[in-house]
């Protein structure tokens, strides 16, 4: 699996062990019968079946049916199981929050130096880097899903021949597009969120209006047109520098954000953008 990436620093390294710990995991939730329920959505999904070409942190899943009392404990073993199997010792526990929400999260956590040894990275390498530094993937998923999202199967080669239940790309863009113009991250821009929106518009990826409509919590569904200016509004209030230093860790390509990204940058590729309604239809 290290055989895809072709790391040249620490961070490439952590990048390329977090992806394969992601793939186990989902091997391990794939066992324990996990997408019977769930689809897998969000940043690494696009990154592992969609060809997204950055690096991605967490796992984030929607259930097929709202389910208020669902647990991550059923799948906990799973996951570690799967994991132990491939060498690595990782711990996995729900987080415990003091308001009740929709989301539950779970956290995925390996020691940094321990693990990148045992997959053979050099010690030079890791000159520098704590004892007690620990990589941490968050698994999330959506107890209320949005009514409307389309599921297809998509097929994990490594480290096991399966199939995952996805969100297909049509709503995952809308839901990306939703994240891009709507959220707040800790009170900073996520620039994870308007790159992806990039590059979902560069592949001409339809947004579906209506989707988006019902995700964004519009009193009704927008047509192109009254899309366009909510979208333009967006952008004209963005930090676009909150948005690169947001991003900049997860691209190689860190000089060409830095060198591209503005305001004017993001209003072009807004205006090519192609959007149909729910029905699939080109929206004028």
């Amino acid at each position: 699996m290290l055989q895809r990436y072709e790391c040249r620093s620490l961070q490439e390294h952590e990048q390329a062990l977090r992806e394969i710990l992601q793939e186990i995991a989902l091997v391990g939730l794939w066992r324990g019968k996990f997408f019977e329920h769930a689809a897998f959505y969000g940043g690494t999904a696009l990154r592992i079946f969609y060809g997204l070409d950055r690096f991605s942190e967490d796992l984030d899943f929607t259930l097929l049916a709202p389910n208020p009392h669902w647990s991550w404990l059923p799948f906990s073993q799973a996951i570690k199981n799967e994991l132990s199997s491939f060498g690595f010792e990782v711990s996995f526990a729900e987080k415990e929050k003091k308001s009740q929400t929709v989301i539950k999260s779970a956290f995925l956590k390996t020691p940094t130096v321990q693990e990148l040894l045992k997959i053979g990275v050099h010690s030079d390498f890791l000159k520098g880097v704590h004892a007690d530094t620990m990589i941490r993937i968050k698994v999330e998923i959506d107890t209320d899903p949005a009514l409307g999202y389309a599921y297809e199967q998509k097929f994990l080669s490594q480290p096991v021949a399966i199939s995952i239940r996805c969100v297909n790309e049509e709503c995952l863009f809308a839901g990306k597009m939703h994240a891009a113009l709507f959220r707040a991250w800790k009170g900073r821009v996520k620039g994870r969120d308007w790159y992806d929106m990039i590059w979902f518009i560069r592949k001409k990826v339809p947004l579906n209006l209506t989707l988006f409509s019902i995700l964004s919590g519009q009193a009704e569904i927008l047509n192109r047109t009254a899309f366009l200016r909510l979208a333009k509004e967006r952008i004209d209030q963005l930090d676009v520098l909150s948005a690169i230093e947001d991003i900049i860790h997860f691209v190689r390509e860190q000089e060409v954000i830095r060198r591209s990204w503005s305001k004017e940058f993001f209003q072009h590729w807004i205006n090519t953008i192609q959007t149909v309604d729910g029905n699939g239809q080109d929206n004028p």
